[in-house]
């Protein structure tokens, strides 16, 4: 590998240094010009002027090489330098004392091939892409190519006249030859870059730099050669020179391997080269009132006027099409759905028998997850899957349109209750496929309200506000899809009041936390705490977790609400810490604030400025998490371990089947699910269950932890299969701190009790 690095870097190293020396010729060839005088000079005219060819084409010869011979645009832009260096080596040495030689000859066989051979390059070089593009784009390319070559076309006007010999049909035909390849040469580069959607590599400014100054030299050399004033050793010389150097630049970075991606680096503002072109056109006719330009001239400026005046004529519809249309997945929008809906529904109404509607309107699951985690613009590809996979699943007669952030709206014609409810679930179907996001697998789901016409609305507002009613009513309840029903009005009602009555909770410290014990089974003291959330309502008392949790998910707040638990729980362990009870703190921890990347330092800045050791804190996580991205799982859980935080998998049990998960992360703790201890008592398959679970954990180095402990029967139990710790109403309730202040003061002074007696707090 290193051998390999070092012929890399050499190679590196190399070619630069050939770039440097094709630009130290072409400095010194030009000072050699500049100082030229009469007479031929050899060491200008014949050894710098051939270097000066010479060099570059062995620069794209070796891009070449290093393509493997795969890259069109840089074959065909080799040819052309090469073609073009023999032709300027057979004129300098071909041509005699006087410095004439015949025309046409050898020579200008390969400048006249150097022409087609860089058109077919460039063709090559965005060929591909342009099939691609919108027709606007390949419209403005278009008008800038001609709007080029009607100012070229000018230009060139006296030059052609001169050049039509009809007596010599071969000198005649090289001659116009190369102010028409000129005139296509610079067509296509100003074609190129009207097109700002194309991708054409790094360094493109230096290849079009270059096409132009030969182009603009080729137009001075036949101005000079009609009047008769060109002879070799004119500073113009350098010129060719400098285009072949510039060209030269380009290849060699579209030669090199991490320029396949062919990134564009272009600034240029999308509308200003056919701006520009339109402006020469205008030029050009204008020029042409008073001065007489050649026929192609005026026939290319009109053409350049007429296409861009094409766009103004279908504005009006393109405008009207844009404000119907969703910029981000092409759907209908909820102006056209609007727009459309009354319509339909009219017509269904007027109809012989009258025809029922129905109105879904979908919401994507936990889709701000995708946001926070993976960014907003991975979030805006999804959408663009979403959209895709929705339009396939629904019949032909369906209305999709997006209303909105992760929002879509169905209306379906000629269907009740059973066609809506058969559409719902393939839509459900089709979401449940994998999507592949950024290298990642991501899953998805959707909560699908239901309305129908003309049972619960007359008109799309209606609909649409029951569907939403519906629609939360299945998000909350985790139906998946859910059909209006008129207690889903009230219900809807309490919902959004209580939505904004958190938003005013988290403001307004009406959280609070209540803290139930974890006790040692083995030695009976209280070895840690679990930090439980609850909500002081101020008109309906404490509210417990299962009451308002669901809608903070669904209200974007469980990030704050999470920080604001782990802020009140670290303070407290401060100062139990200060009063000589080390206790580990145990905090709930949501998927949706896991995979914020920022989140783990948070969490370590959090208990750095407080001074608590790292291993103070315990975070509880779910299977779901644990399964759901297994790369992402392990390289948050890593990081929080790393830093000394503790780990423990809450409600284990009730998740996934699979247990590897167990193996491949970094787990300190397992707490078992309430739902297998309390039947322990009564049921001895679960009491083996248990027993074997425990065994388990310990087996992989892990501490077994019993919740829902309610009786002194599964204590004792618990106790004898070896479990670690245990937690529950036998031994406390959740409880504020004071009251737990009061219950450790009370234990501290009696002497440690056996499990069968341990002092229980109510």
């Amino acid at each position: 590998m290193r051998g390999n690095w070092r012929d890399t870097s050499l190679r590196s190293v190399g070619d630069r240094w050939l770039i440097w020396t094709v630009f130290v010729l072409f400095a010194a060839y030009t000072i050699g010009l500049l100082l030229h005088g009469e007479g031929p000079k050899p060491i200008v005219d014949i050894v710098l002027a051939e270097l000066t060819q010479w060099l570059p084409v062995a620069v794209f010869w070796l891009a070449t090489v290093r393509t493997g011979f795969a890259r069109g645009d840089v074959l065909f832009a080799s040819l052309a330098l090469t073609f073009n260096a023999a032709a300027d080596t057979y004129y300098i040495t071909a041509m005699d004392a006087a410095g004439e030689l015949p025309f046409p000859s050898p020579a200008d066989l390969g400048y006249v091939l150097f022409y087609p051979l860089m058109l077919i390059a460039l063709v090559a070089l965005v060929r591909s892409q342009m099939r691609g593009l919108a027709w606007s784009v390949l419209l403005d390319s278009t008008v800038g190519a001609l709007g080029a070559a009607a100012v070229l076309a000018a230009l060139l006007g006296p030059v052609l006249n001169e050049a039509v010999d009809e007596s010599a049909i071969l000198a005649t035909s090289v001659a116009v030859a190369y102010p028409v390849f000129d005139l296509l040469l610079v067509a296509a580069i100003a074609g190129i870059a009207a097109a700002p959607g194309l991708r054409i590599g790094p360094r493109w400014g230096f290849l079009v730099g270059g096409l132009v100054v030969f182009a603009a030299a080729d137009v001075v050399y036949a101005r000079l050669e009609v009047s008769g004033t060109y002879y070799v050793g004119l500073p113009l010389d350098a010129a060719w020179a400098l285009g072949t150097a510039l060209m030269a630049l380009w290849v060699d970075a579209a030669g090199r391997p991490h320029s396949g991606t062919f990134v564009s680096d272009r600034k240029t503002p999308a509308l200003f080269v056919p701006a520009v072109a339109v402006a020469a056109g205008l030029g050009v006719l204008i020029l042409g009132t008073q001065v007489v330009q050649p026929v192609a001239a005026v026939i290319l400026a009109s053409l350049t006027v007429s296409l861009a005046a094409i766009p103004l004529v279908f504005r009006q519809r393109l405008l009207r099409r844009q404000a119907r249309t969703d910029d981000l997945t092409g759907l209908p929008n909820r102006r056209a759905l609007y727009a459309d809906a009354p319509a339909l529904l009219t017509l269904s109404r007027a109809s012989a028998r009258q025809r029922h509607c129905a109105l879904l309107l979908l919401d994507l699951d936990r889709f701000k997850e995708v946001n926070d985690s993976l960014g907003h613009d991975v979030g805006d590809r999804l959408l663009v899957q979403v959209s895709a996979r929705l339009a396939a699943a629904l019949p032909e007669e369906a209305s999709l349109a997006r209303l909105g952030g992760d929002e879509f709206a169905i209306l379906l014609t000629n269907a009740g209750e059973t066609e809506a409810t058969a559409v719902a679930l393939n839509l459900r179907d089709a979401l449940a496929q994998t999507f592949t996001l950024e290298g990642l697998a991501v899953q998805t789901s959707a909560s699908i309200g239901i309305a129908l016409f003309p049972e619960q609305g007359h008109d799309l507002s209606d609909l649409l506000r029951r569907a939403d009613m519906a629609m939360y009513k299945a998000k909350s309840g985790r139906h998946g899809h859910h059909v209006y029903q008129s207690e889903d009005n009230s219900h809807g009602e309490i919902r959004l009041r209580t939505q904004q009555e958190l938003r005013l909770a988290v403001t307004d410290d009406q959280l609070v936390v209540h803290y139930q014990p974890k006790i040692g089974l083995k030695t009976g003291e209280v070895t840690g705490v679990e930090a439980l959330v609850r909500w002081q309502h101020p008109t309906r008392g404490l509210l417990l977790p299962e009451d308002f949790l669901d809608l903070v998910e669904e209200s974007g707040l469980m990030h704050a609400l999470t920080r604001i638990v782990l802020t009140k729980a670290l303070d407290q362990a401060v100062l139990w810490q200060d009063d000589g009870h080390a206790l580990t703190i145990a905090v709930n921890m949501s998927a949706s604030s896991l995979v914020n990347v920022e989140f783990p330092e948070e969490i370590v800045r959090m208990i750095a400025a407080r001074g608590l050791p790292a291993s103070s804190l315990m975070l509880e996580i779910t299977e779901d998490f644990l399964m759901s991205d297994r790369d992402r799982a392990r390289n948050v859980l890593t990081r929080l371990r790393e830093a000394g935080i503790q780990i423990a998998v809450d409600d284990f049990g009730t998740g996934y089947s699979s247990l590897s998960y167990l193996r491949d992360l970094p787990i300190d703790e397992l707490k078992l699910d309430r739902s297998f201890v309390m039947p322990m008592a009564d049921d001895a398959r679960a009491a083996s269950l248990v027993a074997s679970t425990i065994d388990l954990a310990h087996s992989l180095g892990l501490r077994m932890v019993a919740e829902g402990v309610e009786s002194s029967v599964a204590y004792d139990e618990l106790a004898r299969f070896g479990c670690d710790h245990a937690q529950g109403f036998f031994m406390s309730r959740p409880v504020p701190a004071l009251e737990l202040d009061s219950w450790l003061a009370a234990r501290h002074d009696l002497e440690p009790a056996p499990a069968n007696e341990i002092q229980l707090l109510p």
